[in-house]
């Protein structure tokens, strides 16, 4: 059966959009899953723990075959692939692969939670989700995610990025 996810990657370590394509790449060249819809790249201030460089950020929707927990693995695989070192909750990172939608489903497991506990509060995942699903309703809160933006406040923090 295929599932249709949509994940947030971002990081700030290191050459950010290399790293970006690179995870892109890796879910594009898996058996088991094809690449869809990829937004634009952000760059917005580190969030949660700010003494930090900025992030570059993007949202990519991929449609997969695997089960939740098998697509999990594979993330947290692509993330150790591109040298991902998890030392502190919202510390800097290569990479980082979030899981953002599945489906329209809500999944609440020890390893893994759908939608993203944070994601309507974040405009780092928000903005660029947008572009590419404005009208997909955010399954706890019945919001499309071009409403769940405009609950944000203030966002000129987040710049868009031209790749020219």
């Amino acid at each position: 059966m295929k599932h249709l996810a949509y994940l947030s990657i971002g990081g700030n370590m290191g050459d950010r959009l290399a790293y970006l394509k690179a995870a892109l790449e890796a879910l594009d060249h898996h058996p088991d899953c094809r690449l869809g819809l990829v937004s634009p790249i952000y760059e917005t201030p580190a969030w949660g723990k700010t003494d930090q460089a900025d992030f570059l950020n993007l949202a990519c929707q991929v449609e997969t075959d695997l089960s939740a927990q098998d697509f999990l693995a594979l993330c947290q695989k692509i993330e150790l692939d591109l040298d991902r070192v998890r030392i502190e909750k919202w510390g800097q990172r290569t990479i980082d692969l979030d899981i953002i939608f599945w489906d329209e489903e809500k999944i609440q497991e020890e390893n893994l939670i759908v939608p993203h506990p944070y994601a309507h509060e974040r405009a780092f995942v928000l903005l660029p989700l947008a572009d590419i699903a404005a009208d997909y309703r955010h399954p706890s809160f019945g919001q499309r995610v071009e409403e769940l933006v405009s609950n944000l406040g203030d966002t000129s923090d987040i710049k868009k990025i031209s790749l020219d």
